[in-house]
């Protein structure tokens, strides 16, 4: 129970004997009480971290990304650089665009939901639906437009369960400091960076 969620060993026991011993029920216990825990602490200041770097085998990805918390003991904290040396993986491979979802750029979200309202209404022009319905189709297409574009709400690449969010949280309630993800850069071989001329 210590391994899957992170959580003290008086945690893991108060949890199991809380749950009547149900290992599953105990994980959700601590996963609840971990996000409560993170909740309470995400307005400290965050002003210490690590920028860490990643270059995937083969040398054709690399990575870099700032992770900041409260202070430099826990920047120092073996759990902490695990978390840092895991997101800077993750973005290797789930290619996120964005931190959170508040930094996507407005006009790109609007663009994203015209397309998505349409073929919506595309989809379902022999037998149209109320708007109501449309906007609620959208806004599941949006969720996943975001999942797949925002680092936050991906699934952990490690553990697919859990998303990059569910994952900061528990790290929070285990090191019991504010942790924030800053920004991250993400570099492959060859990609084309727009407003640069294709070499002939």
């Amino acid at each position: 129970l210590r391994e899957k969620t992170g959580a003290g060993m008086m945690e893991c026991k108060k949890a199991l004997t809380e749950m009547g011993g149900d290992f599953e029920k105990a994980i959700d216990y601590l996963r609840k009480k971990g996000m409560a825990d993170a909740a309470k602490r995400s307005g400290r200041a965050t002003a210490e971290g690590l920028v860490e770097s990643y270059i995937h085998p083969g040398g054709k990805i690399g990575v870099m990304v700032e992770v900041n918390c409260e202070t430099d003991f826990v920047a120092r904290n073996e759990k902490f650089q695990e978390f840092v040396r895991n997101i800077a993986m993750h973005v290797a491979a789930a290619a996120p665009l964005y931190v959170r979802r508040e930094d996507v750029p407005a006009d790109m979200v609007a663009k994203e939901k015209q397309l998505v309202a349409e073929q919506v209404k595309e989809e379902h022009k022999a037998k149209p639906k109320p708007d109501n319905v449309v906007e609620k189709i959208v806004e599941g297409k949006m969720g996943k437009f975001f999942q797949g574009i925002c680092l936050l709400e991906q699934p952990f690449v490690k553990e697919p369960d859990l998303s990059i969010e569910a994952y900061l949280k528990s790290v929070i309630a285990n090191i019991k400091e504010n942790i924030s993800i800053r920004r991250f850069t993400r570099f492959q071989l060859g990609e084309h960076i727009p407003g640069e001329k294709a070499s002939s």
